[in-house]
């Protein structure tokens, strides 16, 4: 038998505080400093930790796409395919910036479905189609 675990991905910055606080909006979830470390904030939705956001005074934000073209690590947001519009608007009102779009295939149309911006700290994530029967979907 395994020993029960979890896993959540943190991003480093500069001004955690302020990170976590875009990313707990976004998310309509909460964020809060870390018992065990001041330099984590920790955001906080219904299902745990979704995302943890630690000081690093000397961090530079990632570029994208990166000149040798490699994959960085980033976060997939799950959004409904009829909210990709309201999804990105919300992230950009609260400081994103849209650095690419494109079509993963699940869309029949022109639109895309697949939407990469940076939060404010410099980190690319995607919105990513959440479709019905794909197995995932927001929660």
């Amino acid at each position: 038998m395994t020993v029960p675990k979890t896993s959540f991905l943190v991003l480093d910055c500069a001004e955690p505080e302020a990170l976590a606080r875009f990313y707990a909006e976004f998310l309509d979830a909460s964020a809060g400093r870390s018992s065990a470390d001041p330099d984590l904030f920790l955001v906080t939705g219904a299902t745990g930790v979704l995302v943890g956001i630690r000081r690093d005074p000397g961090q530079a934000p990632p570029s994208w796409p990166r000149p040798e073209d490699s994959q960085q690590a980033h976060l997939h947001v799950l959004v409904a395919p009829d909210r990709f519009d309201q999804a990105e608007r919300e992230a950009v009102a609260l400081g994103a910036r849209p650095v690419g779009a494109g079509q993963d295939g699940t869309r029949l149309d022109d639109r895309t479905d697949l939407r990469r911006l940076a939060d404010p700290a410099g980190h690319t994530f995607l919105l990513v189609s959440a479709a019905e029967g794909s197995g995932i979907r927001p929660v």
